[in-house]
């Protein structure tokens, strides 16, 4: 999967999905103190779900309109280790194909998801 990882996402976990197969571009390196704004424009044109522990964000992709091809998972979750924050992420990818166009929070024991797409 193709995901945008938050200047806030760990670089161990980070490092942990790009072992895993997974293209990850970190804003920490890519951008640092990108706007919020900035980042969730960089997700939309590189077609990348946006990983972040930022809650801004699901506001932000109400107001604006998220692309159907994008994401939003949001960490909600005690911060832990870094390694940890790779795991859990891993743990929960397997157990969906759709997370573009999602909203998606993961919380200790669980994970939640809601569809971007708004009908007028």
């Amino acid at each position: 999967m193709r995901f945008l990882a938050n200047e806030n996402f760990p670089g161990a976990a980070v490092a942990e999905l790009r072992a895993a197969g997974h293209d990850v571009v970190w804003i920490l390196t890519e951008c640092p103190g990108a706007s919020d704004q900035d980042v969730l424009a960089r997700s939309i044109a590189d077609v990348r779900i946006l990983l972040t522990f930022d809650k801004d964000f699901g506001e932000l992709a109400w107001m604006h309109g998220l692309a159907s091809h994008c994401g939003i998972i949001l960490f909600r979750i005690p911060m832990p280790s870094a390694a940890t924050v790779g795991k859990h992420l891993l743990d929960h990818l397997h157990l969906r194909t759709d997370w573009a166009d999602h909203f998606s929070v993961i919380e200790p024991g669980r994970g939640r998801m809601r569809a971007l797409t708004r009908s007028f």
